[in-house]
């Protein structure tokens, strides 16, 4: 049963990195100052956002099942996975 909540807890880290970094290709593909932004202010992903909905909702989806899935695992399972400690 860990090993099951182990591999979606993982596979949480896994949607949230790809959403970032999904995220990140969407500001630089509108310019590179939102690129750059992104990458080294949090604030400005979360403008970026809010501005850039249509573009961004899809990486921001991704990211948000990437955190219930390792919310998720944690609750069945009480403990968090080794690799997230």
């Amino acid at each position: 049963m860990h090993a099951l909540l182990g591999l979606i807890a993982f596979a949480g880290v896994i949607a949230i990195i790809a959403g970032s970094v999904w995220m990140l290709v969407r500001a630089f593909s509108e310019s590179i100052l939102w690129g750059l932004g992104c990458l080294f202010l949090p604030l400005v992903s979360l403008f970026f956002l809010i501005v850039h909905w249509r573009q961004a909702k899809d990486p921001f989806f991704l990211h948000l099942l990437g955190i219930g899935l390792i919310f998720g695992a944690v609750l069945l399972g009480g403990d968090l996975p080794a690799f997230l400690r």
